[in-house]
């Protein structure tokens, strides 16, 4: 990080002193004002809820140019990455910097392979949980449990057992979230399998029964793969933010990536799918692709609280460029499956039509995101949608992680802490109870 020759001017208009600030150039999207010293200086925070104009850290993993809708790993388009590689290279390539060599990426697959049982006892203690607990109450459990099974990789200042617990963690993901579908529906709990793909071990796990040889259907592991590489990172988003914040303290990577699982499960986050397809399930309960109008005006009309869900981004201002990737292996996954007439299928494609078009949703930018078309997706391959949240938390491990790594290695990283805009009562005397 160096600075800029120009710097930034802040004056006051009382006639306070006023004060240079240092400009730091990216290699790529905005400038950023150092404030670091502003506080020392002038005895001022800045306020800035949300963090719509604030950049908590200085990071080479992943950048997104919203009004482009540009998604670049370590400056890799997702479009080529999505194409060309798997998702145990995008994690190789999230994790160290660069796309694996063939040997590297063997290594790298057989290290994941060979860590992806978990501990029986994880058995028992699903068993503590109702059967109709939502998964990610059941995967904040889990995943915070790992910490107390693997003693041996719990310091966060050590490069070996950030290491190892990275690689523990993708590997133990998808065996945890077909654990806790399993138990939902009463099923066997289904042993990895080393000789299968990461997405086809993923899909064995949650499909297979003791009864009868599973076969992965090609077309859906690569549609699972696709997914697991499109959610993989993006940048300091909630739950990302939620990691490093989580981590600043030195907690150890299970309770931090815990605290990442836990922040993705709100609807304004990784449950937007989930929220996308219950809002098509009530579109089909109250008359379909016939009474889609009447939704549609709902929409627009501001006081009706209706929402349209899965459409829109907080920073994409254009196509979402996930969402053209998910769109084109929702339509092989339809195709391959036959589901073209299903009706929930067919009102899906009719809202995807309406808000191509209609010029309300247009000039509003109100595409269709990852979200919408994810859930389709996996609606399609049979995962049920409150397992959706589960399936993201497994995909974004390997970006939490990353994260957390880059921020341990920051030299200029510190226990986050936030400042406020205090506007609460000034400094009063505490009365006898009979004087209250």
């Amino acid at each position: 990080m160096t600075p800029s020759d120009v710097k930034a001017t802040l004056s006051f208009s009382d006639g306070s002193p006023q004060m240079e600030l240092p400009l730091y150039k990216g290699t790529i999207g905005p400038d950023v004002i150092d404030i670091r010293k502003l506080y020392a200086q002038t005895g001022k925070f800045t306020y800035d809820p949300g963090f719509l104009s604030t950049a908590s850290c200085n990071s080479t993993i992943t950048y997104i140019d919203g009004d482009k809708g540009e998604l670049l790993y370590r400056g890799y388009p997702i479009e080529q990455l999505a194409v060309n590689c798997d998702y145990l290279e995008t994690c190789y390539l999230l994790l160290y910097g660069e796309l694996p060599t063939p040997s590297q990426k063997e290594e790298f697959t057989n290290r994941v392979t060979n860590h992806t049982m978990v501990n029986e006892q994880m058995q028992f203690f699903l068993r503590g949980f109702r059967r109709d607990a939502h998964p990610m109450a059941v995967m904040t459990g889990l995943v915070g449990a790992l910490s107390a099974f693997y003693h041996d990789s719990t310091d966060i200042n050590n490069p070996e057992h950030r290491e190892i617990a990275a690689i523990r963690l993708i590997a133990k993901m998808p065996t945890l979230v077909a654990m806790a579908y399993k138990y939902t529906i009463g099923q066997p709990y289904i042993y990895p399998k080393n000789d299968l793909s990461y997405a086809g071990n993923f899909m064995r796990m949650m499909f297979a029964t003791p009864c009868e040889e599973y076969k992965p259907n090609d077309v859906l592991v690569r549609a699972m793969d696709r997914i697991f590489t499109l959610h993989a990172d993006h940048e300091q988003n909630a739950s990302t933010s939620t990691v490093r914040l989580c981590g600043s303290s030195g907690t150890n990577p299970f309770a931090a990536i815990a605290a990442g699982v836990a922040c993705l499960w709100g609807p304004a986050h990784g449950g937007a799918n989930e929220a996308a397809l219950n809002m098509l399930e009530d579109i089909q309960r109250n008359g379909g692709v016939a009474k889609i109008g009447e939704f549609i005006k709902q929409v627009k009309d501001k006081n009706s609280g209706v929402k349209l869900m899965g459409f829109g981004h907080r920073v994409y201002k254009n196509y979402d460029p996930r969402a053209k990737l998910m769109r084109e292996t929702c339509h092989e996954v339809l195709n391959e499956l036959g589901l073209h007439n299903d009706p929930m299928f067919k009102l899906a494609m009719e809202l995807e039509k309406i808000a191509l078009e209609d010029e309300y949703f247009v000039a509003r930018k109100l595409y269709p995101n990852v979200d919408f078309y994810s859930g389709i997706v996996q609606r399609a391959i049979g995962i049920p949608v409150p397992l959706f949240t589960a399936i993201f938390a497994l995909a974004r491990t390997v970006g939490w992680i990353a994260q957390l790594n880059e921020m341990i290695g920051d030299p200029e990283y510190k226990i986050g802490r936030p400042r406020q805009l205090f506007v609460g009562a000034t400094k009063r005397d505490v009365k006898p109870i009979a004087q209250r």
